[in-house]
Parts: structure tokens; sequence; C-alpha cells
């Protein structure tokens, strides 16, 4: 995963608002993902909206708060909820 890099919401995941985030379903593997913050669901849907991951992040989230965000993209990315464009 590379922050600079444009990503999207995988074209086989749904995405369920919740009061504590969000749960991401992929219609391919069947996997369930749980996403603990509402942000970070804000930040999934907003990337395909901007050049970056990074970009979204600063859409998204307050600067001391950005880091984390990235890293919680990297695992999303490797659990296959975003994908690189």
């Amino acid at each position: 995963f590379d922050p600079g890099r444009a990503y999207a919401l995988h074209p086989q995941v749904a995405i369920r608002p919740e009061p504590f985030g969000g749960l991401a379903y992929n219609y391919d593997t069947r996997r369930l993902t749980l996403i603990t913050a509402l942000p970070l669901v804000d930040v999934v849907n907003a990337l395909g909206d901007h050049e970056t991951a990074r970009d979204a992040v600063a859409a998204c989230v307050p600067e001391p708060d950005r880091r984390r965000y990235e890293k919680a993209l990297a695992t999303l990315h490797d659990s296959g909820v975003i994908r690189g464009r």
C-alpha cells in the first residue's frame, strides 16, 4: 500500500454503515471486514474522488490522526476491501 497512489473501493465490496463504523462485505470471497471508525468509512467512500489515498485522508481526517488512518487503509488494502486504480 502506497498512500501516494490512487485507490478505490473494490467493485465486489459493499459497505454497510453502522453506529461504530461499518461492515464491508466482499461478494467474491464472502468475507466480512469490520471497520471500527466512522471517519474511516468516510475515507474509503472518498477514495474514488481524490487523486491519492493521502488526499482522501486529508479531506476527511484531522492532521494528528492521518498517519493512523493511512495504516488502516493499508490493512483494508491487504484484506481486499480497497484496491489500486
